[in-house]
């Protein structure tokens, strides 16, 4: 959680910003990274949410000048996170919108005939493999490392629907996307969540 700041400490940090004291953005960072951090990861995984806070503190250094004081550091800092979040998802999409068309991946292709149609399903509903995942810390593991290979839009759309529970409507317009790429989007992430559950508990391994 963040540090608690008063209206006089806030005033003061954002003085000592202005003029580039390096003690005020020790104490910046300090008291509003977590709370930073946590609005990044409502978008991007901790690895990617990393990055995004790095960078938006990069980015205060020069842009704290034309703070207005309009709304609260604390809120202005989030906004901030939340439209490079958003960037970041959108740029991801316009870098991969070639994803749609593309063939699935080898150990995917195999198990669809000519037509897209499932020759070898997976065994298991999606509401069965996410109970797995709860039931399972070694298996929640597992999956963090498979989220983390996933191509950006995938997780991120994975992610905002299925862990934030946000609404379709809601995903399509962070990540930039249609409702029916945002399908496939989703149809293509469980697959490999499927696959990857399917073979954790078949062999133990990752």
């Amino acid at each position: 959680m963040d540090t608690q700041v008063t209206d006089n400490q806030e005033a003061q940090l954002i003085r000592g910003l202005r003029a580039r004291d390096e003690s005020a953005f020790r104490e910046a960072v300090r008291n509003y990274t977590p709370g930073m951090m946590a609005v990044a990861r409502f978008y991007l995984d901790h690895a990617a949410a990393e990055d995004v806070v790095q960078d938006c503190w990069v980015t205060v250094v020069t842009a704290i000048r034309d703070f207005e004081g309009r709304s609260g550091l604390k809120t202005w800092l989030h906004r901030i996170v939340a439209n490079r979040c958003k960037n970041r998802l959108r740029t991801a999409h316009r870098e991969v919108n070639t994803e749609f068309s593309d063939a699935l991946e080898p150990e995917l292709a195999k198990r669809f005939d000519a037509r897209g149609h499932w020759q070898s399903p997976p065994r298991q509903r999606w509401s069965e493999a996410a109970d797995a995942l709860l039931e399972n810390g070694a298996l929640n593991d597992c999956l963090d490392k498979h989220l983390g290979h996933l191509p950006e839009t995938q997780r991120s759309a994975l992610m905002l629907y299925e862990a934030h529970q946000r609404r379709s409507d809601e995903v399509c317009n962070i990540l930039g996307v249609s409702a029916s790429n945002l399908r496939v989007l989703l149809h293509r992430a469980r697959q490999k969540i499927f696959l990857m559950v399917e073979t954790f508990q078949e062999t133990g391994e990752c």
